[in-house]
This record gives structure tokens, sequence and C-alpha cells, in this order.
């Protein structure tokens, strides 16, 4: 299994050369290395993904429940089994530390994991009625195919979490991978699926882009749903779509995350907990915490140590286990944060911390004193830069982190748990959390964001009802009086 090996289409189980007249060029994004060059997906392939997803998806959606299972419990042992391969080619690929491409795949098994139960899962209800000698049955039945469009921050991870439970559900799916990580999004799922005895055609694997296809991926008539994962502007389009031809949507977009230090904050745990939640991934994550709202009461302290930590954060090759901070995914991002900063300082704000930035590495960044209309402060900073707040008091702690326009997750950090939760409940935000990081993920729990971080949910109970729907059968066992 190399990058050279799965830089190709998948479609009804074949590994086949995209037709299109052009190459997604797959690059290092720390050394520049050509990883492998893929051939653009034409809408001539997407449409024999699509259909070869709905002649597969209607034997799939007989199959006994434990046949489903067993797929998906065979892909988690491969994932076990090709852990070290898997690991380096997200370092490879995604240009992220070794322990950042050590949790996706410990999540991936995770979401494969409860994927397995998810097909065991009840298939009918019996309902009471208020009719005598009536019997109301609600079937659980799959939706049909859905499309799938990854991100390309944690991509292994993010296709997964779609593909694995709309699979155990008897769903099929086709991914168009995103072009920054068109393996990890794509054909490496294919091809753990494919190890694991997944029926030829239940996955699909289309590499290309909007400029090769237009909105074809969308459109085709065959999904029933399209899950995307990416920027709230490319997500309003997607949802719009998709609205007008009555096909659902999952959509995890953009965020503006906060993590709150009130008065009685434990500091040293709440300065790990903003470090992680801010720089993980070089911040390229959408749950990062880019505001840190700290009272002004502990701002002293916090700023310290908060500033001596990311100062002392190690920026360079991902491969090397003191790095904490590894290229973000291009120069065009990296000018873009660097003039972003520029932009602050010139109107005002204060770097406690100043990265520099050589190629695609942006160092750590941390600003104060921006004035409360800064435009830095409602938008997503997509890499390794950190604004700090003071405030006084959790009324006015509640009124910054409510003002934007996002809803994706956040954190508060107290000593008095019920204090915490009692904050969480108040803020718009489809996840919170108390004395712990902004960016967490859990098979079992609802994902989603509100705002213009998203709509509907995945994880658990979530992904069954987005990837199934459900059917009303009734039985009469006696005879009805009609009115007329």
């Amino acid at each position: 299994m190399s990058f050279h090996e799965l830089a190709h289409q998948y479609i009804d189980g074949e590994w086949l050369t995209g037709s299109g007249s052009w190459d997604i060029i797959d690059f290092n994004p720390y050394n520049g290395e050509k990883l492998c060059s893929v051939t653009v997906a034409t809408a001539a392939e997407v449409d024999l993904a699509y259909r070869a997803a709905e002649r597969a998806q209607r034997e799939w959606a007989t199959t006994h429940p434990f046949e489903r299972a067993a797929v998906l419990r065979n892909a988690e042992r491969i994932v076990a089994e090709r852990v070290g391969v898997i690991t380096e080619m997200l370092i490879d690929e995604l240009g992220g530390t070794r322990c950042r491409a050590e949790y996706e795949v410990r999540a991936v098994r995770a979401f494969l994991r409860e994927a397995e139960t998810q097909a065991l899962g009840p298939t009918a209800r019996l309902l009471p009625a208020a009719v005598d000698g009536k019997e109301n049955r609600l079937h659980r039945l799959p939706i049909g195919v859905i499309g799938v469009i990854s991100a390309s921050n944690f991509p292994f991870l993010v296709t997964m979490k779609t593909v694995a439970p709309a699979l155990a559900l008897g769903n099929a799916a086709v991914v168009k991978p995103h072009q920054n990580a068109p393996v990890a999004g794509g054909p490496l799922v294919a091809d753990v699926f494919e190890a694991a005895g997944l029926p030829a055609g239940l996955l699909n694997v289309t590499i290309t882009d909007s400029a090769e296809i237009g909105d074809t991926f969308i459109e085709h008539p065959v999904p029933k749903a399209i899950s995307f994962t990416g920027s709230d502007r490319v997500g309003r389009h997607v949802a719009a779509t998709a609205a007008g031809l009555f096909k659902r949507t999952f959509l995890e977009l953009s965020g503006n995350s906060a993590l709150v230090v009130l008065d009685d904050a434990d500091v040293d745990q709440a300065v790990r907990a903003a470090v992680h939640s801010r720089f993980l991934y070089q911040g390229q994550v959408s749950m990062a915490a880019s505001r840190i709202l700290v009272d002004r009461s502990v701002e002293p302290e916090f700023t310290g140590r908060f500033t001596a930590e990311v100062a002392a954060l190690k920026t360079g090759d991902p491969r090397d286990p003191e790095v904490r901070i590894g290229p973000v995914t291009s120069g065009f991002q990296a000018d873009a944060l660097t003039a972003l900063v520029d932009e602050a300082l010139a109107r005002g704000a204060t770097a406690l911390v100043r990265g520099t930035t050589r190629g695609n590495l942006v160092g750590p960044s941390v600003l104060t004193g921006l004035p409360d209309d800064s435009p830095l402060l409602r938008q997503e900073i997509f890499g390794p830069v950190a604004l700090l707040v003071p405030f006084d008091g959790e009324d006015e702690a509640l009124r910054i982190v409510n003002d934007s326009p996002y809803g994706l997750s956040g954190a508060v950090h107290t000593a008095d748990t019920e204090r915490g939760v009692r904050f969480a409940r108040r803020i718009v935000s489809g996840m919170f959390h108390v004395n712990d990081t902004t960016v967490q993920d859990d098979p079992l729990v609802a994902f989603g964001g509100e705002k213009m971080s998203g709509m509907g949910r995945l994880n658990g109970a979530a992904a069954v009802d987005a990837f199934t729907t459900l059917r009303w059968i009734s039985i009469q066992h006696g005879r009805t009086a009609f009115p007329f």
C-alpha cells in the first residue's frame, strides 16, 4: 500500500485512471516532495460511480445485519494491522505530527467499532394505535446512496465518520476527497473496505474538482443525501443546491470557537487545554479555539504561563518527535496567515508571541489588545494564531462568546463544574465542554454545529437518524367502520 498504488479512482470495485484532461498533484506540505498524481474523474465517471452504488445498494439493504457488521469488524481489524503504514501516510500527506496522525487512526478504529454495533441496531418498532384492532409498525430503512465530500485536515476520519455508519445501516456511498488530501480522504478508505470484504459498488471514490465536474456530484439524481465538511462559504452553496433537489444535507462547517477561563479556574489545566485547543495540527481544525477568553482576575497569571508554553512550541519537520507545529497545507495559506497577523498589528493589536514564516512553516503567534469591532474576533482562523481576550465576569464572557456568526464548539474552565454546565447551556453552539479542550469527537455523541457552523448531526444515534428513513406500515385486524 503506497501513494502510487492508491492514486486511482475506485469505481464498482475497480481501480481506474480518470479520463479528465488534468492531474491533481499530491505534495508533502513540509518538504514539497511529490507523493503522487491523479488524473481527475469526469462527470461521466461520477455518473458511473453513482450508478454502481445504486445497483449494489439494493442487495446490500437486504443483507443480514450480522454480515454487514462482519465487514465493519474486518475493516477495524485491517486498520489495526496497518496502523504503522497508515500513520506514516497521514504524516506525509497532511504535514501533521505523529501524535496527531496516531490520534486520527485511533478515532477511525473507534468509529468502525461503533458502526459495527449500529449494523445490529433495531430495525422496527411496534407502536400503539388510537383505533381498536390496529397494529402500527415503524420500520427503519436505509436512505440509499450518500455523496460524501470530505475535508483536508482529518480526511481519513472525516470520510469514515459518514461512510462507516452509512454502510452499516445498509446504504452505499460515493466519496469525493479534498484535492489537498486525495489519498487519505478516499482511496485509503476504499482500500481498507475492499480488504474487509465489502461487495463491489457499495463504496466508490471519485477524485476530481468542481472545475472539472461543476455541481454534478451534488446534483446527480442518485444520491439521497450529501455529507459535506469544509468552509461555510462552500457549505452554503452545497446546502442551497441540495435543498432545491430535496436531498438531505449534513454540513460540518467553519468555526470560531472560544475557550473561556473563569475566575476560579485551575490555571495550569486551562493553559494546557488552551494550547492544545488552539495549536493541534497547526490550528487547522474547525473546532480549534481561536479565541482564548480570560477573566481579568487571573489574566496576568494565565497570560504569562500561556505565552511561555506557546513560545516553547517547536516548529519544523512533523516527523521530529519534538515538533509540535508542522507545516500548513500550502504557501498560499502561509502567506494569508502572515498577512492576517500583520494587519491585526497594524490596527492596534499587540503580539505577545510572534511566529516567523519559512515556506509552509508558520510559527505560532499570540495576539491581544484587539478592538471589540475587529473582524478577526468573528472569523475562522485556520492556522496557529491565538487571540487573547480579557473579560469582566461571566455575563461579559457569554456576550463575547456568542458574538460570532459561528457556533461549533467551545470550552469553559472553572472549579465549579455545575457553574460550567450553566455557562455552557447559555452558549449558542452545537458542542461545549467543561474543563477540557474544544477539539473533541466521540463516536457515541451527536456531533455538529449551530448558526454558520453547520446543519444536522452525525455520530451515534444521530448517525442512525441521518442515514435511515422511517416507514409506517399499519395493519387493521378487524373491520373498520368508514364514515361513507
